[in-house]
């Protein structure tokens, strides 16, 4: 099987595992990027990528909301969430928000290998011990909010989070360097979206969503 992958993470000596393990599952060039800026880059510059492997951690991440900018712009290509930490409720979110696995950087090769034949075969992958601490119970409001994500436009989910940090819109229409009418109709359409009345409510859902 022949796949282009993208490992973006910010520790060398882990992108050489990862490398070794990729390479021994299919066929395909591999790119490497040390933070979000270079990944969101390469992405955007090769659209041949259809995998990568995200450090949760990664410089410019900030929790999930490096996921959420690749599913948005890059809805076609796979996305695995690599991570030193177990944390259940953040892989739970993770995958409420369109990741297709999890796999911790503890794991051997021999694990990383089924773990990425799993993924191209179409299945979703999160290590076994993990499945039983999984909240039985999941957040009704936090899951509709996290399948609403998915219909904000990039520029907008940049918004959002700059809202969720308590930025007034003249601030952001500053950072992004475009008018305060603008943001105030993207603030609208945000709300519209996700189906909410305040910014103050959507920021809170959104740092919940994200935050690991």
């Amino acid at each position: 099987m022949s796949c282009k992958s993208l490992i973006a993470d910010d520790h060398p000596l882990f992108r050489v595992a990862l490398r070794q393990a990729v390479s021994a599952c299919f066929d395909g060039d591999i790119a490497e990027s040390a933070d979000l800026h270079q990944t969101l880059e390469q992405l955007q510059q090769d659209d041949t990528i259809e995998l990568v492997f995200l450090d949760v951690n990664m410089p410019g991440n900030d929790g999930l909301y490096g996921l959420s900018q690749i599913r948005l712009k890059h809805p076609d290509v796979l996305v695995v969430m690599v991570s030193a930490i177990e944390q259940p409720v953040m892989i739970q979110k993770a995958l409420q928000l369109g990741a297709v696995g999890f796999i911790p950087k503890s794991s051997s090769l021999d694990v990383i290998q089924h773990a990425i034949d799993t993924i191209l075969d179409g299945q979703s992958w999160v290590p076994e011990h993990l499945h039983s601490q999984f909240d039985q119970v999941v957040d009704s409001e936090q899951s509709a909010f996290a399948k609403n994500i998915e219909q904000l436009t990039p520029q907008q989910l940049v918004v959002l989070k700059m809202m969720a940090n308590g930025l007034l819109n003249k601030q952001i229409a500053y950072e992004l360097g475009i008018k305060e009418t603008t943001i105030k109709q993207h603030g609208s359409a945000i709300l519209k979206k996700l189906g909410l009345n305040n910014r103050t409510q959507a920021g809170v859902l959104f740092k919940q969503l994200m935050n690991q």
